[in-house]
């Protein structure tokens, strides 16, 4: 028996004109052409509730939902007792503190060890059906070795308000990170387009066709010219966009190898993964309309790793 998966985003104002499927297959990542076809080919997409074919042109704000076969229902991720750092939880929403190492959502190669396994064992399956069956109440992600805050729906409802507030830049979110290096000035701005890279389909890219993104940077604290801890404010929430801005003006992540880092740039230090934290989410409760602030320090393996770069670079 096939389950379905459901697809629903909601489209800013400013997309321009752009086809259907073509709009689809860059915000869906993990869909193939096929399948997509597929859908379109049944009457599955539509856009606003009205059923829509891929050379459909999109022109204005509203939302874009697919329904997809997917995996049996049999092969739907089940809930795993597996411990979470629960900042924030009501009857609408759950807001995570995720430790490094846990993956967001089932994929390839994935485990039953995700934050969906575990979310779903905490909340009982009380999770917004949007995702379903592999993504249930996953609103945004963080990469695996990110740690930090992040948000999951329990109600549709919750799930499409969220949704559009993300979509439309209404939520707030800062991250900290180490860097090889110190630039020069003390802030900046990264504007370049991100996008995914021609080959390597797990990487991306600043490129001139990719989608719009905006990172603000500044310089927390220096160690020596080694290493800079930077706070970095996204506007935008493109695939690795801290990662990928960050590697373009010469400073990849610590850890980072897929975006620069070398491990001989620091000798004598282990650095054992990408260093990346989500401190701060600020964002307006989807039933309440409360305006809501989460902020979480630094976990011990990067207040640890700090500790030995002002012990080794000392000013």
């Amino acid at each position: 028996m096939m389950g379905e998966r459901i697809i629903e985003y909601f489209v800013p104002e400013d997309v321009g004109n752009i086809r259907a499927d073509k709009l689809f297959a860059s915000v869906v990542k993990d869909v193939s052409r096929v399948r997509l076809q597929k859908a379109f080919d049944s009457g599955c997409v539509t856009f606003d509730s009205a059923v829509i074919d891929k050379r459909f042109k999109i022109r204005h704000s509203g939302y874009l939902r697919a329904s997809l076969e997917e995996v049996s229902v049999e092969e739907a991720p089940k809930g795993n007792d597996i411990p979470l750092k629960v900042v924030y939880e009501d009857d609408s929403i759950i807001v995570i503190n995720k430790s490094s190492g846990m993956v967001t959502h089932p994929g390839n190669g994935t485990g039953e060890d995700t934050l969906v396994h575990a979310l779903l064992h905490h909340c009982k399956g009380e999770l917004s059906s949007v995702g379903l069956p592999d993504r249930p109440g996953i609103v945004h992600r963080l990469d695996k070795e990110t740690s930090g805050l992040i948000v999951a729906a329990k109600t549709d409802l919750a799930h499409h308000a969220l949704a559009k507030d993300f979509s439309e830049r209404n939520v707030k979110k800062r991250y900290l990170a180490l860097v090889s290096g110190v630039p020069r000035v003390q802030s900046g701005s990264c504007l370049e387009r991100i996008g995914r890279h021609p080959t390597y389909r797990t990487k991306m890219l600043v490129q001139s066709k990719g989608r719009e993104a905006h990172t603000d940077w500044k310089i927390i604290e220096k160690f020596l010219d080694k290493v800079s801890l930077v706070e970095c404010s996204i506007h935008t929430g493109r695939t690795h966009q801290i990662r990928v801005h960050m590697q373009n003006l010469g400073f990849p992540l610590l850890g980072d190898k897929l975006y620069g880092f070398r491990n001989n740039s620091l000798k004598g230090i282990d650095i054992e993964r990408i260093f990346l934290h989500a401190t701060h989410l600020e964002l307006v409760h989807p039933k309440t309309e409360e305006s809501l602030v989460f902020t979480e320090p630094l976990p011990k393996d990067f207040l640890n790793l700090m500790n030995v770069l002002k012990t080794k670079y000392k000013s």
